[in-house]
């Protein structure tokens, strides 16, 4: 911190934020594939936008199937659109099989997939792909064998590291279990991914809190939010309907994720995704919850005001201030234009308890990784 005059000090403070991925990820949802169970709150049917692709014939319990028809046509158009991709000159994209359980497929429906990567891969069409699976369905050689086959990243549905949380929601692992399973993900060359899903059955915020700086520890190169979401169709459903389970709130849900948020940023990870991707089938199926279209900006921007809030409280105590300093002016990444007073407004007033008037906000493309504050005190 570097004194101006008496009362006025100029203060900066970290803000990274990744730049996106310089090539197209191509998602390929085979929803349920290799899942041993259905949790109480998965409705990957919807969530992807394939409900009709699922056997109608298949049993009511455990996780619905994909037909071996279905998959066979899902790689069929991937693979077409992987070549017209190339044939128009675009750069290799990275394939993400996404919505089941990757590596507990059927033997013959995972070499169908890697079948499809290698010959992608030879071809040109792709640089590499990446696969989701639970942390129980990971072991060294399953996980060679992915890189062999050209897998780059491997994202693991965690969901949390509690124990009482994965207990609740019929996980089928512990805390432990997952830990090992991101050590494993580390120790075979591949980027690893975890996915945490806030607001599951048995998850508190202080459990959430905890389930990041986890998650960093184990080694994540990346994480997910997804906030727990009660779908119709699920078992979540009933427990929601016999008033055994309470979603989060919103805006609990937006504080909490915003705290996470800062925690990934201050160990320079990515959060690359902050809530499900709107389908129409999904927004239908969603009973209750924090569902929001805009929940990645709206965190963002209460993120970036905890951020300064925060610096402002260390400077504070750091002069033994009784009242808090004011914010006479703040610059900012260009990148956080688009969120920082918060969707309608909503922020503008937290700001200008601060001191933050329209006037002393100044997006400058200096302040690529930092924010500046200019303070009186």
């Amino acid at each position: 911190m570097k004194a101006v005059s008496a009362r006025i000090f100029s203060s900066t403070v970290p803000w990274f934020v990744p730049r996106p991925q310089g090539h197209a990820l191509i998602p390929l949802f085979l929803p349920f594939s290799g899942c041993p169970v259905r949790c109480v709150f998965c409705a990957q049917d919807v969530q992807t936008g394939l409900a009709n692709c699922m056997d109608p014939a298949a049993p009511s319990s455990g996780a619905p199937v994909l037909p071996a028809s279905s998959l066979a046509a899902l790689l069929r158009a991937t693979s077409e659109n992987l070549e017209q991709r190339h044939a128009m000159g675009l750069p290799p994209a990275e394939l993400a099989f996404y919505g089941g359980t990757f590596t507990a497929m059927p033997v013959q429906d995972q070499n169908a997939c890697l079948d499809l990567a290698r010959g992608a891969l030879e071809r040109g069409w792709i640089r590499g792909f990446r696969c989701s699976t639970r942390p129980d369905c990971v072991d060294a050689p399953v996980l060679a064998r992915l890189r062999a086959a050209g897998c780059r990243c491997v994202e693991l549905g965690v969901q949390s590291f509690a124990d009482d949380a994965l207990v609740a929601s019929k996980r089928g692992y512990d805390g432990a279990t997952a830990l090992r399973a991101c050590g494993r993900v580390k120790a075979a060359g591949l980027t690893l991914g975890v996915q945490l899903l806030p607001g599951m059955p048995g998850n508190s915020t202080a459990d959430f809190l905890r389930d990041v700086p986890q998650a960093l520890d184990a080694g994540a190169d990346m994480l997910r939010f997804y906030p727990c979401l009660v779908l119709e169709g699920t078992a979540l459903a009933r427990m929601w309907r016999q008033n055994l389970y309470a979603p989060w709130p919103l805006e609990e849900t937006l504080d909490c994720l915003a705290q996470g948020w800062l925690v990934a940023q201050e160990a320079r990870v990515p959060v690359i995704r902050m809530g499900l991707a709107p389908e129409a089938a999904l927004t239908e199926a969603v009973l209750a919850g924090p569902v929001d279209n805009a929940l990645g900006s709206r965190v963002m921007g209460r993120a970036l005001l905890l951020a300064v809030r925060r610096a402002l409280a260390a400077l504070a105590a750091s002069l033994d201030m009784t009242a808090p300093p004011r914010l006479r002016s703040l610059r900012v990444p260009p990148s956080c234009q688009g969120y920082i007073w918060g969707m309608r407004g909503e922020l503008r007033a937290a700001w200008a308890g601060l001191g933050l008037s329209p006037d002393g906000l100044d997006f400058d493309a200096a302040c690529q990784q930092e924010l500046r504050l200019t303070v009186i005190c």
